[in-house]
């Protein structure tokens, strides 16, 4: 058994590190949006006498996990939280994903709520074009909603 995918798998003894082409290649994010998780504090690499990335292998699960909380619509200030308290050096398990999931859970269950709302209540505001009907849930009239900040506001 290789362990591959049990998410407990150390880093092996004399592995080399790996480069940013080859991480990219590995994760399929392109280099440069490596370089932005790195700038952000996401990713971490050492420098080469030569000057070029490497790192470890343990940053394409945390690449990986990245991607997943982006696709959920996780911001990346609140990503870069989470990943904080992961380990730098070591593959995150499957106890680290439960509690980063737990985490956003609730925040995915609003976020499905409000679009279910949205999709529920979207086709009277397509019908009428102009989201302007005295029954439409994202009307603003005369901005009464801007105390709730910009956008458009669920009553």
């Amino acid at each position: 058994m290789n362990g591959c995918g049990s998410g407990l798998v150390a880093e092996a003894e004399g592995m080399p590190d790996l480069s940013v082409g080859e991480v990219a290649s590995r994760s399929g994010v392109a280099v440069s949006a490596l370089h932005f998780y790195e700038k952000q504090g996401l990713i971490e690499s050492a420098r080469t006498a030569g000057n070029q990335r490497r790192y470890a292998r343990a940053v394409l699960r945390r690449v990986a996990v990245i991607k997943v909380a982006q696709r959920m619509g996780v911001p990346l200030a609140e990503i870069a939280q989470a990943l904080a308290h992961l380990p730098a050096n070591r593959v995150p398990g499957k106890a680290d994903w439960s509690r980063l999931s737990l985490h956003w859970q609730a925040q995915l269950d609003a976020r499905i709520a409000m679009l279910t709302q949205l999709r529920d209540q979207l086709d009277s505001c397509i019908g009428c074009g102009c989201l302007s009907l005295q029954a439409c849930p994202l009307r603003n009239d005369h901005d009464c909603l801007a105390a709730q900040g910009a956008g458009p506001h669920f009553r």
